[in-house]
């Protein structure tokens, strides 16, 4: 497959157009075409209207604090109970310009420009946290606005991410790091924390014109590929000071699955053979060892990665990003057939679970914390194969969270999807600004900000690459 010449989103796009499959060249079905049995503006238009009631709720309660608290009417703080970093504010840029909410983004830059100070975290930060939420809200909003404060932000933050990567004796990162300090700790590590950078540090790099980031996080998921087994099956977790694998079990669940997001954005974004091959190689044996059909469906189960055998079939909402992932990397098929499994599961909870078991078909965690990768996964691939599907899908979701999530403050987490009414929590996560309101908004408006053709979304929803300025 590494000869090959792989199909980007663009050349996918023409390939189903010149086969009968799109109507439009490169262009879903939806944005620019009637809506079907639904009028998808007015969605989209609710959409905003929700993001909007929910932003004011934060202005007035949570304004500079990282997390909304919508049903008591306060904030949390993400990274440091003592010093707080618009966590919300940095997440939500991108979608604000989006939505045309321009006064908000104005506001939102304002503040960071005048008090995001990241460096005065005095407690261990996540580098994967940090770098997909912070360093990637800031990129993107510097994409969206031109604004050059948000671009030297996010710098000085991966700054202090950076000797994570170049202290390590393997190239693999270290967890955590004080920013205040610069003490680094965590020696071992998951591979979503370890292989989740490539595309906020590749994209700073172009952007400054300085090679250090990237070079840095390719390293780290290189190391990574020299210790597949003989199976080429990855492990979870693993010692960041002698590579050694710590848990030997191969997943595409959580707290692995944005590793393999980012070897495919890799080349995605930056035409990266060496990561192309990688995907290739490691997704090859993911389709060979760890995909069934249980039930009618399509599933992922864990794997032990040197002999193959099964290890479990407990999964995560979280894994159901790997739909869209799949469609986007040229296994259509399979995207599709496991995103209808997803789909399966909501005929039996008003919400998805956090975690669920195929094989017994009940959740093993009842809390729902307003994830976005279902939608997500919906979003590739309707703008994969423009079918109105994955639009009835997102559509039917949104309207299930608006009814079991949304208060007088915003929208909240869900604690118990298995009761009726669904148990509802008080928060509001920070990547709800980034993510889940952003595909909604983007599948239901024509949005004139954005390149439905050409575009590139990370892990956390921020966009690198299809921002129309206007």
């Amino acid at each position: 497959m590494r000869a090959s010449i792989p199909f980007t989103r663009r050349a996918f796009l023409g390939t189903l157009t010149a086969a009968g499959g799109l109507a439009v060249a490169g262009l879903p079905a939806g944005p620019a075409r009637a809506a079907g049995r639904h009028d998808w503006h007015k969605v989209a238009d609710d959409v905003r209207a929700e993001l909007r009631h929910a932003w004011a709720s934060y202005r007035r309660y949570a304004w500079g604090h990282d997390q909304l608290l919508p049903v008591s009417g306060g904030s949390s703080e993400f990274f440091d109970a003592a010093h707080p970093v618009g966590l919300s504010i940095v997440e939500a840029l991108g979608t604000l310009y989006f939505m045309g909410l321009d006064d908000e983004l104005a506001d939102g830059v304002r503040w960071v420009r005048d008090h995001l100070d990241f460096a005065g975290v005095n407690a261990d930060v996540q580098v994967f946290e940090t770098n997909i939420r912070m360093v990637g809200g800031l990129l993107s909003g510097y994409l969206c606005t031109g604004e050059r404060a948000l671009l030297q932000q996010a710098r000085t933050i991966a700054d202090i991410l950076l000797p994570c990567f170049t202290e390590s004796p393997t190239g693999l990162p270290y967890r955590r790091v004080n920013p205040s300090t610069g003490h680094i700790t965590g020696n071992v590590n998951v591979l979503a924390e370890v292989g989740t950078i490539i595309a906020e540090f590749g994209t700073l790099s172009r952007l400054v014109h300085d090679a250090r980031y990237f070079d840095a996080a390719k390293k780290a998921t290189r190391a990574v590929y020299d210790r597949r087994s003989p199976l080429d099956l990855v492990g979870t977790e693993i010692n960041i000071e002698t590579g050694a694998w710590t848990d030997s079990s191969a997943r595409v669940d959580p707290p692995v699955d944005s590793f393999f997001e980012y070897l495919w954005d890799g080349w995605d974004l930056f035409r990266d053979r060496d990561l192309k091959h990688w995907y290739d190689t490691l997704t090859a044996a993911v389709l060979r060892h760890e995909e069934e059909r249980f039930d009618g469906e399509l599933w992922f189960h864990r794997a032990d990665m040197t002999t193959g055998a099964t290890l479990g079939r407990e999964t995560s909402e979280l894994t159901s990003y790997y739909a869209g992932l799949l469609g986007q990397s040229g296994h259509l098929r399979e995207g599709e057939a496991y995103h209808s499994a997803w789909a399966s599961v909501l005929s039996s909870y008003t919400l998805l679970p956090e975690g669920y078991d195929y094989g017994t078909g009940k959740a093993t965690d009842p809390g729902n914390q307003l994830r976005p990768e279902y939608v997500d996964a919906a979003f590739n691939l309707w703008l994969l194969t423009g079918k109105d599907l994955y639009r009835e899908r997102a559509r039917d979701y949104y309207l299930r969270q608006k009814r079991a999530s949304r208060v007088a403050n915003g929208w909240t987490i869900a604690t118990d999807v298995t009761a009726s009414p669904v148990k509802l929590g008080d928060l509001t996560p920070g990547y709800w600004w980034a993510e889940q309101m952003k595909y909604w908004y983007l599948m239901f408006a024509d949005c004139p900000r954005f390149d439905y053709r050409d575009n590139y979304l990370s892990t956390e929803g921020a966009v690198l690459r299809g921002v129309i300025r206007h």
